[in-house]
């Protein structure tokens, strides 16, 4: 199944000022999270295309479609813990 990725082109536009991070090519690997409801914020950790460690806060509005919150890079503590639960 294909994803739909949206956002509010505002939002988008004070996050790459904020966080210097563009919402287009923001989805790097989907993690499926069961025990989230399809109403609340999730974040998600992942490599965006240029492999630089994001962190993006999003809902899932409908079946099919993500609506992104913010994507910013990963702090260094975010990218240890990150690290630390890769397996071996």
């Amino acid at each position: 199944m294909s994803l739909l990725f949206e956002s509010d082109p505002r939002k988008a536009r004070s996050n790459l000022r904020k966080h210097r991070v563009n919402f287009s090519g923001t989805p790097g690997e989907d993690f499926p999270d069961e025990e989230a409801s399809a109403d609340e914020s999730r974040e998600i950790v992942g490599h965006s295309s240029s492999n630089r460690l994001r962190l993006v806060s999003f809902i899932e509005p409908a079946m099919g479609r993500v609506h992104i919150i913010r994507a910013r890079n990963a702090t260094a503590e975010e990218q240890r813990d990150y690290e630390e639960d890769l397996p071996n």
